[in-house]
């Protein structure tokens, strides 16, 4: 009994030195999301998405601490730091816009703790310096979608573009990339309008850009306020094409607009059309299995681009994990280095929205083939081969 005593203390020292060594250290992924407020209709299918990451990567088991910031940036920094200071996670995946994952930017530099953003602008990774170091994001970058758009406009005649975009840096950062764009394009931006994300009228600007008799209007919103402008350039008799970004990819904004945004076009990652992808397209695979994935936990039809984003940062750290495991253990600031080491040199990455390959200097790494031309054709998405 002495003896089976004596082995009994050992055994609880042996896992207490092991614990505070993290030899069996738990990985904790924080979580901040937009799942109430302006942009929910993004956030909830992101959080949906992280109830279906893997529990166990690289033989140790995994938590995800999942938060909503409710579309605020100053709820996401006090998420963030949360996370951080409280939680001790390891990496954080947040937030849903573009706003809140630029206000994040500070805390988790500070805090040397990884961070895959589920927002477009590139704003949040480029240029890189010292605090975009910690900075990683899965949503196609707005100006290779900005590329597409201005590209499909010239190929199809449009010579003028009026611009109507959201009062904050989404819209900011598209009116400066779709600028670019559409000079290399051969195109005219003849009117900048912007409204706040809750806004209920947009009657004012709509009017200033009908009388500028633009051939196409690109409106830079996401989720289901972007279907304001829809709904008001159809009110005011426009007949010119409208245009969308893929801030809209999702089954709310169908529901929300409803027939005045049939015949409306948008740059998408390939998982909205899996379906009408060709065999023979390299993201048909990996996408489809995220819409697999999520139709079999919330049924036909649910899938969302925005769900999508939420399933590449987890591919992510995946592939990332395992190599920084290599080096540091759970818990720790050297493991929180290796991980943003890694996940700064992923190569030929299958994702839900194409094929990513990152680099020190390029913290999204994703190239042409996250992209596809949608059309919304009676309430559904019809890809565009042209």
């Amino acid at each position: 009994m002495k003896k089976t005593g004596q082995w009994a203390r050992a055994a609880i020292a042996l896992t207490l030195m092991c614990g505070a060594s993290g030899v069996f250290a738990q990985i904790k992924i924080g979580v901040t999301v937009s799942a109430t407020g302006p942009a929910a209709s993004l956030g909830i299918p992101e959080k949906n998405t992280i109830a279906l990451l893997p529990k166990e990567i690289g033989g140790k088991s995994v938590q995800y601490i999942v938060l909503d910031d409710a579309t605020d940036p100053s709820k996401a920094v006090q998420n963030t730091r949360k996370l951080i200071d409280e939680d001790h996670v390891d990496a954080i995946i947040g937030s849903t816009v573009t706003p809140n994952s630029l206000a994040m930017l500070d805390p988790v530099s500070e805090g040397k703790t990884p961070m895959i953003s589920m927002a477009a602008s590139a704003a949040i990774i480029a240029p890189m310096d010292a605090k975009r170091a910690w900075a990683f994001k899965t949503p196609q970058n707005d100006s290779l979608m900005a590329d597409a758009i201005a590209n499909y406009m010239e190929r199809h005649g449009v010579k003028t573009v009026g611009f109507i975009g959201f009062s904050d840096a989404y819209g900011e950062n598209w009116y400066n990339v779709f600028s670019a764009a559409a000079s290399a394009h051969h195109l005219k931006v003849v009117s900048n309008e912007r409204y706040a994300r809750t806004d209920t009228s947009v009657t004012g600007q709509v009017l200033k850009i009908v009388s500028s008799d633009p051939d196409a209007v690109l409106i830079a919103g996401s989720g289901t306020p972007a279907a304001l402008p829809a709904k008001s350039l159809k009110e005011r008799g426009y007949k010119g094409k409208i245009y969308q970004t893929h801030g809209v990819a999702n089954n709310d904004f169908l529901r929300v607009c409803g027939k005045d945004c049939d015949g409306e076009l948008l740059p998408a990652g390939p998982i909205l059309v899996t379906e009408q992808l060709p065999d023979s397209n390299p993201v048909k695979k990996s996408s489809a299995a995220y819409k697999g994935a999520y139709e079999k936990a919330y049924g036909v039809g649910s899938v969302s681009t925005f769900g999508g984003h939420a399933w590449d940062a987890g591919q992510m750290l995946q592939r990332a994990i395992p190599e920084a495991l290599k080096t540091a253990q759970p818990g720790t600031p050297a493991f929180r280095e290796a991980l943003r080491s890694a996940l700064e040199n992923l190569k030929d990455l299958p994702l839900a929205h194409g094929i990513m390959n990152t680099t020190p200097t390029d913290h999204n790494g994703l190239d042409d083939r996250a992209r596809v031309i949608v059309e919304i054709v009676d309430g559904k998405w019809k890809l565009q081969s042209d």
